[in-house]
């Protein structure tokens, strides 16, 4: 489906707030869209290109343009939104020194491209990028990006200015509107399972092998005494409460730890992904922090 069909949506209130919250208003708008699994085909182009450019932003006065590189993943795709968006909005030298940046980049051998991402670089080539990339912030003073993204924002043909249940709704009408949406959440959910590490991915097949489903991974006890021998055990919740996880030779145990009952067993060699149950759901927040759950490149 053409994205011609979908305007850009905001909350009503943002449009008289100051411009840093019209543009994190974008931002919230398009992620959520993005949790609906909506994509370039029902986002509007323009919502897009506002939300990638104050992603650009926010790298650049984070890390600068090296972090951009490294948290920008297919920067052909990004590049182009980021390009677009500058254009748009009327950001004519901060479109230069993108397309100056981006080809110095692109310019340098696959060593100093290394090594100027690992922030040791001392090329003439790399000292050019990072003399580039120091401009940055002295442009941004002249030509607020955020300013001008905003302003930009508020001028969008037929912008929808909507309160928060009128944006749940179009944001379930456009859901509706998906031809493809089982396979995109077929899709999802085998992306989801990719990245997850290993003992979560273990802790999942435990929980289908017990008939649980699982709520939360809490941490990991490096403490935790396991046939008389200190082990590592990752403590979890599911519906049914709380419990361990442990490694022992080939195979993994899900314990009790009230009477340190065995609950289910999981020998490796069986453990087969497409077998892992990717429908329950975790509580990200209480998750330990190294797990790794993609997102979208937001601020």
């Amino acid at each position: 489906m053409s994205t011609s069909f979908h305007p850009v949506v905001l909350p009503a209130e943002a449009l008289t707030a100051g411009s840093e919250a019209v543009v994190d208003a974008n931002v919230d708008v398009v992620n959520a869209m993005y949790e609906e699994l909506l994509d370039e085909r029902e986002i509007a182009p323009n919502a897009l290109r506002s939300y990638y450019v104050d992603f650009y932003l926010t790298q650049m006065l984070d890390g600068g343009f090296a972090q951009y590189i490294f948290t920008s993943g297919d920067r052909q795709g990004v590049d182009g939104l980021v390009r677009d968006g500058l254009r748009g909005m009327g950001a004519t030298e901060h479109l230069t020194l993108f397309d100056e940046l981006t080809a110095a980049f692109e310019a340098l051998t696959e060593e100093d491209a290394e090594a100027y991402l690992d922030g040791d670089g001392d090329s003439a080539d790399v000292a050019a990028l990072e003399e580039l990339d120091e401009h940055f912030e002295k442009l941004q003073d002249e030509q607020d990006l955020v300013a001008l993204n905003a302003a930009w924002l508020k001028r969008q043909e037929g912008l929808l200015a909507l309160d928060e249940d009128g944006i749940e709704d179009e944001i379930a009408r456009r859901v509706g509107l998906i031809d493809d949406l089982a396979a995109r959440r077929a899709a999802a959910q085998e992306e989801n399972l990719a990245d997850l590490p290993e003992f979560e991915l273990v802790i999942r097949e435990l929980c289908d092998v017990a008939g649980h489903e699982l709520t939360a991974i809490i941490m990991g006890d490096p403490n935790y005494m396991h046939g008389g021998v200190k082990t590592l055990a990752w403590r979890f919740t599911t519906d049914q409460g709380e419990y361990l996880m442990v490694e022992d030779d080939d195979e993994a145990l899900m314990i009790d730890p009230r009477d340190g009952s065995v609950i289910a067993i999981a020998e490796f060699e069986e453990l087969d992904e497409d077998d892992w149950n990717a429908d329950d759901d975790i509580d990200e927040d209480d998750a330990d922090p190294q797990s790794n759950h993609e997102a979208q490149p937001a601020r």
